[in-house]
């Protein structure tokens, strides 16, 4: 069967005017107007949304409804919706990196750690030597290519660009991304809208410095090949081309299972899932996949997977407990749950779409039946692992390739046969002169049919959508930004610590939480048991103290509390900010503890030495 979205675009005979151009130029206008006049310095529960100057969600707006009608328009060229999606990859990903001072998220700054240790043992270590932070050298794909990375760019420390990640993670993305979606349809306007919302639902923050952020960009790259490469078409065009793409696929896979623990799994399924296609019932790519997944875990990643399998097994179908958050992770406060609502709303609506997509348009379900597969193959995995209560967000991210192309669909009008409309046209040529006569009269109508709730209705969806990225992924920047201040601050602490050092803070959600990690210890209390917390909110100075008394010279025993921790705790359920602030007054007050430094970002306190002269 096929679809007219395989007719060529219509093309005028006359020039096709640039008035595309003229909204894409004033959002990216309003987008630099607003980056000179927001101010992140004191965010609130709200995190960027209420940061943000009303120029910002203007220029979205604008570029928004200029992408709709531009995309619609059958005279436009792509590169204009290729250029509108450009635009929107800047205003998502950009936006964090122009205005912030230094990187996000605590998780970027550990992984800057790791190349860090990387660099200064000049291999990988086993947990003996560092920890059960060897499960880092057990997948060490990423850090190492950010290791070279860093030496051959000449820069002191990955921080350098680690804020502009989630951009270039973004734009590693758009190729694979248009090579599967062309590999079920020519029509423009429904590939570029996939794109679209591919990356407005995509906003669960995986994009961030993180071997994920590449793993899932190559798995996406080893669904584009498959689809094109090694289908039934495919391979009766002759077995010499296969080759070749068998061994881009190697490669491909093989860079996938040393990076990341979770992505191989979830290729395994999809591809599984593809093969449940008479169109791609290959088994070399599964094979293939499936035989160096297990390779590499029974031989580098062995002594993780030893002692991480009995968890694993019990988790195996216990769906209810694989997908509850724990202790510590349920929003807080109505910035923290109207954010979340936000999140949860979007990827809601982008499922609900696909699946009108997939009912209302009879011809796509056939013919991207294997897409569909694909989109549907990761929801098993809720039985597999909870992933430390991640699993539902990374489900969602890998049924999105699917679910964007199905929901862009609905979005589009229906799709209909090339016989059909043949018919239609034969049957149009015997009244054309009645249709001649008719144009006149009808030429209103059609315009209003034309600019109708086919047009306005998607519009309306496509911007809800596109505006609800904002909070759903920035709206938790009060816990994910660390003022430089308090970078500065940590810093401090790394620069004076002795070898064999405990630092001990409320939870791990500052910068340069890992620093170190090979010779000072770490003690984040808020991760212990909640009667011992409980214990340490009753008496702070001296549970603390007890806790930290164990450090043998010439380490020291520091306790840090800043501001990324008091933002975590109490947006993440834990403890309150009245709660912190008598800890932290408690240690104050005690003889034991002496003042390091303060800032605006936190203190830094020494747990005294007993014994001794104290200096």
């Amino acid at each position: 069967m096929t679809d007219l979205s395989d007719l060529p675009p219509v093309r005028s005979g006359r020039g096709v005017p640039a008035w595309p151009g003229v909204p894409l130029l004033v959002a990216l206008a309003l987008w630099a107007y607003a980056m000179r006049r927001t101010d992140v310095s004191r965010l609130d529960d709200y995190g960027l949304v209420s940061a943000l100057h009303p120029a910002f969600w203007a220029g979205l707006a604008v570029l928004t409804t200029g992408f709709w009608f531009t995309v619609r328009d059958p005279r436009r060229p792509a590169a204009w919706s290729a250029a509108y999606v450009l635009g929107l990859l800047v205003m998502e990903r950009a936006t964090q990196a122009v205005l912030y001072p230094t990187p996000l998220y605590a998780w970027g700054w550990k992984h800057e750690a790791v190349i860090d240790h990387l660099l200064t043992a000049g291999g990988l270590q086993t947990a003996d030597q560092v920890g059960d932070m060897a499960v880092y050298d057990q997948w060490p794909g990423f850090f190492a290519a950010q290791a070279a990375l860093q030496r051959l760019l000449g820069v002191d420390s990955v921080a350098m660009y680690m804020a502009w990640w989630p951009l270039v993670s973004s734009l590693m993305l758009l190729l694979p991304l248009l090579l599967i979606y062309r590999t079920f349809t020519e029509d423009r306007r429904l590939i570029w809208t996939a794109v679209w919302l591919f990356y407005v639902a995509n906003w669960v923050g995986q994009d961030y410095f993180s071997p994920q952020s590449v793993a899932y960009a190559l798995h996406v790259g080893v669904l584009a090949v498959v689809l094109r490469r090694f289908g039934r078409s495919a391979v009766r065009r002759g077995r010499p081309r296969q080759a070749v793409w068998t061994v881009v696929l190697t490669v491909l896979i093989v860079t996938i299972v040393i990076s990341h623990q979770l992505t191989p799994g979830m290729l395994v399924v999809c591809l599984l899932a593809l093969c449940l296609s008479r169109r791609y019932r290959d088994w070399v790519p599964v094979v293939t996949t499936v035989v160096i997944f297990l390779a590499w875990c029974l031989t580098a990643a062995l002594p993780f997977l030893s002692a991480a399998m009995p968890d694993m097994i019990r988790s195996i179908g216990d769906v209810g407990a694989n997908v509850e958050t724990g202790y510590g992770a349920t929003p807080t406060g109505t910035g923290a749950i109207a954010t979340s609502w936000a999140a949860r709303l979007l990827s809601g609506s982008v499922l609900l779409l696909a699946a009108v997509g997939v009912l209302r348009q009879r011809v796509l379900r056939h013919r991207a039946w294997p897409l569909l597969l694909v989109a549907a193959a990761p929801l098993p995995m809720f039985a597999a692992s909870s992933y430390g209560s991640e699993m539902i967000f990374r489900v969602l991210l890998f049924m999105l390739p699917g679910a964007a192309f199905f929901a862009a669909a609905a979005l589009l009008p229906k799709v209909r046969t090339l016989a059909a409309d043949a018919a239609a046209q034969q049957a149009g040529n015997r009244q054309a002169g009645n249709r001649q006569a008719g144009n006149r009269e009808a030429g209103g109508s059609s315009k209003a049919r034309r600019w109708g709730i086919g047009t306005w209705v998607p519009l309306a969806a496509l911007l809800g959508g596109t505006l609800a990225f904002v909070p759903a992924y920035s709206g938790k920047d009060r816990i994910n930004y660390f003022p430089p201040q308090e970078v500065a601050l940590v810093r401090q602490l790394f620069d004076q610590a002795p070898d064999g050092s405990l630092v001990v803070a409320a939870n791990r959600n500052y910068p340069d939480a890992y620093a170190s990690y090979w010779s000072v210890d770490h003690y984040w209390f808020l991760d212990d048991a909640r009667s011992h917390v409980d214990k340490i909110v009753r008496h702070p100075a001296a549970t603390l103290a007890d806790d930290m008394a164990g450090v043998e010279r010439p380490g020291r025993a520091y306790f840090l509390l800043t501001q990324g921790q008091l933002a975590n705790s109490e947006m993440n359920g834990q403890l309150d900010k009245a709660q912190l602030d008598r800890i932290r007054k408690s240690v104050a007050a005690s003889p034991r503890f002496r003042l390091v430094a303060e800032n605006s970002a936190g203190w830094l306190y020494v747990l005294k030495r007993s014994g001794g002269a104290e200096r």
